[in-house]
């Protein structure tokens, strides 16, 4: 059996017939689009815009992971994330984004550093994508975080991070995705 990928996304796409924008923030732009579904009904898709961001899970050459305990706004509390950050123009080369983000909010810089693939957080209503990486030949140095950024800088054994987010301990998806990518092509 022959599968048509192409004329089976066709089935399913929807049109968008109508747009309006909503809010047009520093971060997020929010458009009401309407569309066309394959029924040939209208509906209306809130969507947010993203710039788009990157992540890395930095391994020391020990097996520990570089990772950051942050306040978290909207969820009220501190969790633990991997290093991340969001483009600073949409046509900002991604490796060099994450590389400026890991030196900043870490201090370390990497020798190596391997495309994980990108990662949609939220795609029923969102167009963000963060590409992931991972890094290697960690080198320490100084953080320069921006002037309203506070975190705490921690190393965990990446085994214990796969516990914790087989647990439940950690709350990001994209720790959770990085970690375990990580860990199964690192063998552990």
């Amino acid at each position: 059996m022959q599968f048509d990928l192409e004329k089976e996304n066709s089935r399913l796409r929807e049109v968008r017939t109508g747009s309006e924008e909503i809010f047009n923030g520093v971060i997020l732009h929010v458009q009401r689009d309407t569309v066309r579904l394959p029924n040939n009904n209208e509906t209306i898709r809130e969507v947010i815009r993203h710039i788009g961001a990157v992540c890395v899970i930095p391994v020391l050459d020990n097996g520990d992971v570089i990772v950051e305990r942050q306040y978290r706004y909207p969820l009220d509390r501190v969790i633990l994330e991997i290093p991340a950050g969001k483009l600073d123009a949409p046509d900002e080369n991604r490796l060099s984004a994450i590389q400026r983000e890991l030196r900043e909010e870490t201090g370390y810089t990497a020798e190596v550093w391997k495309e994980l693939g990108d990662f949609h957080p939220a795609p029923a209503y969102s167009d963000e994508f963060i590409t992931m990486y991972l890094a290697r030949g960690l080198h320490k140095g100084d953080r320069y975080l921006d002037e309203d950024e506070f975190l705490d800088v921690y190393t965990v054994p990446l085994k214990d991070l796969v516990a914790d987010c087989m647990a439940g301990r950690i709350s990001d998806a994209k720790t959770q995705v990085c970690i375990l990518k990580a860990a199964r092509i690192l063998g552990i």
